[in-house]
């Protein structure tokens, strides 16, 4: 190591630090530009199947999607998010954490937010 920073001068040593610099920059930037896909998807919980709520909704499975699905055709369409609630396995913490997620259509063509 010491021969090797002995034939090293100035400019070979200031390019090497730019180099550091910028992998460091560009490995950073691509951190902070990764999208979580699933975040920006809206998902309408009348009408979506198993995987799309299981895929789109952070905590909820395949089995508790199946639950929601069960619910629906059992009592009909949610009429809010608070509803999820009913639904068994779906606590006050997975309704929260997929809020800003869930869009309520009705079967008038009518959108309902949460």
């Amino acid at each position: 190591m010491k021969n090797f920073v002995k034939h090293l001068n100035d400019s070979k040593i200031f390019f090497l630090a730019l180099l550091v610099l910028f992998s460091a920059t560009v490995f950073a930037a691509e951190d902070s530009t990764r999208v979580d896909l699933s975040q920006l998807t809206k998902v309408d919980i009348n009408h979506a199947d198993a995987r799309t709520l299981a895929q789109h909704l952070d905590g909820v499975g395949i089995m508790k999607a199946e639950e929601i699905i069960n619910y629906r055709e059992t009592f009909g369409d949610f009429q809010s998010v608070e509803q999820l609630g009913d639904v068994k396995g779906i606590g006050e913490a997975t309704i929260e954490k997929n809020r800003d997620r869930i869009v309520i259509i009705l079967e008038a063509n009518q959108a309902s937010l949460p």
